[in-house]
């Protein structure tokens, strides 16, 4: 079965749910089962919240046989609470929107691209710095005017 666990192991990275410390799992579970992969993030924190509840472990003890920090496993278990199965998933990290994007920002900005259309990124930019005080990545000047295309609406410009 070499082939499908390292095909499985692909797809874990791909998915950003690969473990790579796999090595410091020593519960009996994941050392002597072709179903549970110490290598599968997901499943790991799973069996970690399951043995706490239904084996009674203490944090200690689960920290020690599933080779996670005892912040991570209370971090696990709260968003298991809050979001089930679903909170167990990595996270993209870092802000999730751009934050100087202002509702009224971004208006002005579709305002000027349209008004504009020979403008780049550069010039609406240095725009919405002058009227704004708000200084913006001619990147995210590209992506704020992409973003209603890329959803499937109708582009503003």
């Amino acid at each position: 079965m070499p082939d499908s666990r390292s095909t499985k192991h692909q797809a874990l990275k791909a998915a950003g749910t690969f473990n790579p410390r796999a090595d410091q799992v020593a519960h009996t579970l994941f050392q002597q089962s072709d179903f549970f992969d110490p290598h599968d993030l997901v499943q790991l924190k799973y069996e970690t919240l399951r043995a706490l509840q239904a084996d009674d472990y203490s944090i200690a003890r689960a920290s020690s046989e599933f080779g996670f920090s005892r912040p991570t496993i209370y971090l696990a278990q709260s968003q298991f609470q809050q979001q089930g199965l679903e909170g167990l998933l990595p996270r993209k990290r870092g802000p999730q929107q751009p934050h100087k994007l202002k509702p009224t920002v971004l208006a002005h900005l579709r305002e000027l691209a349209r008004s504009q259309p020979d403008s780049g990124p550069k010039e609406l930019a240095r725009a919405l710095r002058q009227r704004f005080r708000v200084k913006l990545h001619p990147r995210t000047v590209e992506k704020a005017l992409h973003a209603k295309a890329k959803k499937g609406l109708p582009s503003s410009t």
